[in-house]
Protein backbone atom coordinates (compact mmCIF):
# COMPACT_ATOMS: atom_id res chain seq x y z
CA UNK A 1 0.00 0.00 0.00
CA UNK A 2 1.60 3.46 -1.11
CA UNK A 3 0.18 6.05 1.83
CA UNK A 4 0.78 10.19 0.84
CA UNK A 5 0.62 12.52 3.77
CA UNK A 6 -0.13 16.03 3.72
CA UNK A 7 2.30 17.75 6.30
CA UNK A 8 2.33 21.43 6.62
CA UNK A 9 5.17 23.40 8.31
CA UNK A 10 3.29 26.52 10.88
CA UNK A 11 3.91 28.94 13.15
CA UNK A 12 4.17 27.14 16.67
CA UNK A 13 1.02 27.90 18.69
CA UNK A 14 2.57 28.43 21.91
CA UNK A 15 4.69 31.06 20.66
CA UNK A 16 4.48 34.32 19.31
CA UNK A 17 2.87 34.81 16.14
CA UNK A 18 2.51 38.04 14.07
CA UNK A 19 1.28 39.56 10.26
CA UNK A 20 3.35 41.30 8.18
CA UNK A 21 2.69 45.13 7.85
CA UNK A 22 3.66 44.89 3.68
CA UNK A 23 1.20 42.27 2.88
CA UNK A 24 -0.66 40.70 5.79
CA UNK A 25 0.46 37.17 5.45
CA UNK A 26 2.13 35.14 8.27
CA UNK A 27 5.96 36.53 9.30
CA UNK A 28 7.49 33.27 9.36
CA UNK A 29 11.18 34.72 9.47
CA UNK A 30 10.60 36.03 13.19
CA UNK A 31 8.19 32.53 14.12
CA UNK A 32 8.94 29.36 15.26
CA UNK A 33 8.22 27.11 12.93
CA UNK A 34 6.94 22.93 13.23
CA UNK A 35 4.93 20.41 12.05
CA UNK A 36 1.44 20.93 12.17
CA UNK A 37 0.43 18.94 15.09
CA UNK A 38 -2.46 16.95 13.82
CA UNK A 39 -0.44 16.20 10.91
CA UNK A 40 1.99 13.61 13.59
CA UNK A 41 -0.85 12.26 14.01
CA UNK A 42 -1.61 11.52 10.04
CA UNK A 43 2.36 9.75 9.69
CA UNK A 44 1.26 8.06 13.00
CA UNK A 45 -1.09 6.44 11.10
CA UNK A 46 0.28 6.05 7.80
CA UNK A 47 3.13 3.98 9.44
CA UNK A 48 0.66 1.85 11.19
CA UNK A 49 -0.72 0.53 8.49
CA UNK A 50 2.77 0.41 6.35
CA UNK A 51 4.07 -2.15 9.67
CA UNK A 52 0.43 -4.34 9.00
CA UNK A 53 0.33 -4.11 5.69
CA UNK A 54 3.31 -2.98 4.06
CA UNK A 55 4.29 -0.15 1.29
CA UNK A 56 5.95 2.71 1.46
CA UNK A 57 5.14 6.14 3.11
CA UNK A 58 5.49 9.43 1.36
CA UNK A 59 5.16 12.83 2.70
CA UNK A 60 4.12 16.01 0.72
CA UNK A 61 4.57 19.09 1.93
CA UNK A 62 4.14 22.84 0.51
CA UNK A 63 6.33 25.90 1.35
CA UNK A 64 9.17 27.65 1.38
CA UNK A 65 12.49 26.50 1.31
CA UNK A 66 12.58 26.70 4.97
CA UNK A 67 9.55 23.73 5.34
CA UNK A 68 12.58 21.03 4.72
CA UNK A 69 13.01 21.42 8.40
CA UNK A 70 9.90 20.47 9.12
CA UNK A 71 10.14 17.91 6.16
CA UNK A 72 13.47 15.81 7.82
CA UNK A 73 11.34 15.73 11.36
CA UNK A 74 8.41 14.04 9.91
CA UNK A 75 11.32 11.75 7.82
CA UNK A 76 12.56 10.77 11.41
CA UNK A 77 9.72 9.46 12.67
CA UNK A 78 9.30 6.70 9.91
CA UNK A 79 8.49 7.41 6.40
CA UNK A 80 10.60 6.32 3.27
CA UNK A 81 10.65 9.85 1.16
CA UNK A 82 9.35 13.23 0.77
CA UNK A 83 8.04 15.70 -1.82
CA UNK A 84 8.74 19.31 -1.43
CA UNK A 85 6.80 21.52 -3.66
CA UNK A 86 8.64 24.77 -3.07
CA UNK A 87 8.02 27.96 -5.69
CA UNK A 88 8.61 32.07 -4.59
CA UNK A 89 5.34 32.58 -6.41
CA UNK A 90 3.78 30.54 -3.94
CA UNK A 91 3.78 32.74 -1.33
CA UNK A 92 0.25 33.99 -0.15
CA UNK A 93 -1.50 30.97 -1.70
CA UNK A 94 -5.42 30.45 -0.37
CA UNK A 95 -6.29 27.84 0.08
CA UNK A 96 -8.04 26.62 -2.74
CA UNK A 97 -4.41 27.30 -4.76
CA UNK A 98 -2.71 25.35 -2.34
CA UNK A 99 -5.15 22.47 -3.21
CA UNK A 100 -4.67 22.94 -6.94
CA UNK A 101 -1.04 22.67 -6.46
CA UNK A 102 -1.63 19.41 -3.96
CA UNK A 103 -3.48 17.98 -6.29
CA UNK A 104 -1.05 18.54 -9.35
CA UNK A 105 1.76 17.09 -7.07
CA UNK A 106 -0.33 14.13 -6.03
CA UNK A 107 -0.43 13.11 -9.96
CA UNK A 108 2.72 12.49 -10.25
CA UNK A 109 2.65 9.87 -7.46
CA UNK A 110 1.74 6.62 -7.19
CA UNK A 111 -0.88 6.43 -4.15
CA UNK A 112 -3.81 4.22 -2.36
CA UNK A 113 -4.31 6.28 0.26
CA UNK A 114 -3.52 9.87 1.15
CA UNK A 115 -3.83 10.75 4.80
CA UNK A 116 -3.79 14.65 6.74
CA UNK A 117 -4.80 15.99 9.24
CA UNK A 118 -8.61 17.18 9.97
CA UNK A 119 -6.77 20.92 10.60
CA UNK A 120 -4.14 23.31 10.56
CA UNK A 121 -3.48 25.14 13.43
CA UNK A 122 -2.84 28.55 11.34
CA UNK A 123 -5.47 28.45 9.22
CA UNK A 124 -7.71 26.24 10.32
CA UNK A 125 -9.87 26.29 7.63
CA UNK A 126 -10.46 22.24 7.18
CA UNK A 127 -11.03 22.39 3.82
CA UNK A 128 -8.23 20.67 2.28
CA UNK A 129 -9.18 17.03 2.10
CA UNK A 130 -12.50 18.06 0.61
CA UNK A 131 -11.22 20.46 -2.20
CA UNK A 132 -8.59 17.44 -2.96
CA UNK A 133 -11.33 14.77 -3.40
CA UNK A 134 -13.44 17.04 -5.75
CA UNK A 135 -9.87 18.02 -7.95
CA UNK A 136 -8.77 14.46 -7.80
CA UNK A 137 -12.61 12.70 -8.47
CA UNK A 138 -11.67 10.40 -5.47
CA UNK A 139 -13.82 9.38 -2.16
CA UNK A 140 -13.08 11.58 1.03
CA UNK A 141 -13.14 10.14 4.55
CA UNK A 142 -13.24 12.78 6.64
CA UNK A 143 -12.87 13.88 10.15
CA UNK A 144 -11.23 9.84 11.67
CA UNK A 145 -10.83 8.34 15.16
CA UNK A 146 -10.55 5.07 13.88
CA UNK A 147 -9.26 4.17 10.78
CA UNK A 148 -9.16 0.15 9.33
CA UNK A 149 -8.35 -1.60 6.07
CA UNK A 150 -9.34 -4.41 4.60
CA UNK A 151 -7.69 -5.61 1.31
CA UNK A 152 -8.52 -2.29 -1.00
CA UNK A 153 -11.42 -0.68 1.57
CA UNK A 154 -10.70 2.13 4.00
CA UNK A 155 -13.72 2.27 6.92
CA UNK A 156 -13.14 4.96 9.51
CA UNK A 157 -15.00 6.19 12.57
CA UNK A 158 -15.99 9.84 11.87
CA UNK A 159 -16.15 11.74 14.79
CA UNK A 160 -18.81 13.75 15.80
CA UNK A 161 -20.36 16.00 18.37
CA UNK A 162 -22.09 13.38 19.77
CA UNK A 163 -20.44 10.35 19.01
CA UNK A 164 -19.49 8.54 15.75
CA UNK A 165 -20.41 7.47 12.58
CA UNK A 166 -18.80 4.72 10.50
CA UNK A 167 -17.96 5.57 7.05
CA UNK A 168 -16.33 3.14 4.14
CA UNK A 169 -14.83 3.86 0.88
CA UNK A 170 -12.58 1.84 -1.92
CA UNK A 171 -9.01 3.10 -2.76
CA UNK A 172 -7.92 5.54 -4.12
CA UNK A 173 -9.22 7.77 -0.82
CA UNK A 174 -8.44 10.26 1.12
CA UNK A 175 -8.44 10.31 4.96
CA UNK A 176 -8.28 13.59 7.34
CA UNK A 177 -7.48 12.64 10.86
CA UNK A 178 -8.20 13.82 14.68
CA UNK A 179 -5.72 13.97 17.39
CA UNK A 180 -7.99 11.10 18.77
CA UNK A 181 -7.18 8.35 16.85
CA UNK A 182 -3.38 7.35 17.85
CA UNK A 183 -0.33 8.80 20.04
CA UNK A 184 2.49 9.36 17.63
CA UNK A 185 5.94 8.33 18.16
CA UNK A 186 8.88 10.22 19.20
CA UNK A 187 11.91 10.16 16.64
CA UNK A 188 14.04 7.44 17.63
CA UNK A 189 18.03 8.75 17.05
CA UNK A 190 18.36 6.09 14.44
CA UNK A 191 15.58 7.61 12.44
CA UNK A 192 17.25 11.26 12.64
CA UNK A 193 19.94 10.00 11.54
CA UNK A 194 18.52 7.85 8.62
CA UNK A 195 16.44 10.99 7.89
CA UNK A 196 19.63 13.00 6.30
CA UNK A 197 19.87 10.55 3.66
CA UNK A 198 16.21 9.74 2.92
CA UNK A 199 15.22 11.05 -0.77
CA UNK A 200 13.44 14.39 -1.04
CA UNK A 201 12.19 15.26 -4.36
CA UNK A 202 11.51 19.20 -4.94
CA UNK A 203 9.32 20.37 -7.44
CA UNK A 204 8.73 23.53 -8.69
CA UNK A 205 5.32 25.41 -10.37
CA UNK A 206 6.75 24.75 -13.58
CA UNK A 207 7.44 20.69 -12.85
CA UNK A 208 3.63 20.85 -12.47
CA UNK A 209 2.24 22.62 -15.35
CA UNK A 210 1.50 25.58 -13.27
CA UNK A 211 1.92 29.16 -14.14
CA UNK A 212 2.63 31.74 -11.41
CA UNK A 213 -0.54 33.77 -12.15
CA UNK A 214 -2.60 30.65 -10.98
CA UNK A 215 -1.21 31.23 -7.35
CA UNK A 216 -0.07 33.16 -5.08
CA UNK A 217 -1.17 36.24 -2.65
CA UNK A 218 -2.26 38.96 -5.85
CA UNK A 219 -4.17 36.25 -7.21
CA UNK A 220 -5.89 34.66 -3.52
CA UNK A 221 -9.68 33.74 -3.67
CA UNK A 222 -9.11 36.14 0.22
CA UNK A 223 -7.30 37.80 1.67
CA UNK A 224 -6.48 39.75 4.81
CA UNK A 225 -8.12 43.30 4.96
CA UNK A 226 -7.20 44.53 8.12
CA UNK A 227 -5.59 43.50 11.64
CA UNK A 228 -4.39 44.76 14.86
CA UNK A 229 -2.54 42.97 17.41
CA UNK A 230 -4.18 41.66 20.42
CA UNK A 231 -4.83 44.11 23.32
CA UNK A 232 -2.92 43.39 26.33
CA UNK A 233 -4.30 41.62 28.98
CA UNK A 234 -6.03 43.69 31.37
CA UNK A 235 -5.73 43.27 34.98
CA UNK A 236 -9.08 40.62 37.36
CA UNK A 237 -11.68 42.12 39.44
CA UNK A 238 -11.16 41.49 42.72
CA UNK A 239 -14.37 40.08 44.36
CA UNK A 240 -14.84 40.25 48.11
CA UNK A 241 -17.42 38.26 49.79
CA UNK A 242 -18.84 40.14 52.47
CA UNK A 243 -22.04 38.58 52.78
CA UNK A 244 -23.01 40.00 49.60
CA UNK A 245 -20.59 38.28 47.41
CA UNK A 246 -22.39 36.73 45.01
CA UNK A 247 -24.93 39.75 44.02
CA UNK A 248 -21.59 41.39 43.26
CA UNK A 249 -20.33 38.30 41.04
CA UNK A 250 -23.53 38.36 39.25
CA UNK A 251 -23.48 42.06 38.89
CA UNK A 252 -19.91 41.93 37.16
CA UNK A 253 -21.07 38.65 34.91
CA UNK A 254 -24.45 41.40 33.54
CA UNK A 255 -21.57 44.04 33.11
CA UNK A 256 -19.49 42.06 30.58
CA UNK A 257 -22.63 40.95 29.11
CA UNK A 258 -21.88 37.36 30.31
CA UNK A 259 -26.14 36.98 31.87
Amino acid sequence: MNIVVLVKQVPDSSSERSLRETDKTVDRDSASLVINEMDEYAIEEALKLKEAHGGEVTILTMGPEKATESIRKALSMGPDKAVHVTDPAIHGSCAVQTSKVLAKALGTLEWDLVISGAESTDGQVGAMPAMLSERLGVAQLTGARKLDVDGSTFTIERQTDDGYQVVQASAPAIVSVWDTINEPRYPSFKGIMQAKSKPVTTLTLADLGIGADEVGLANATSEVVEFAPRPPKQAGVKVTDEGDGGVKLVEFLASQKFV
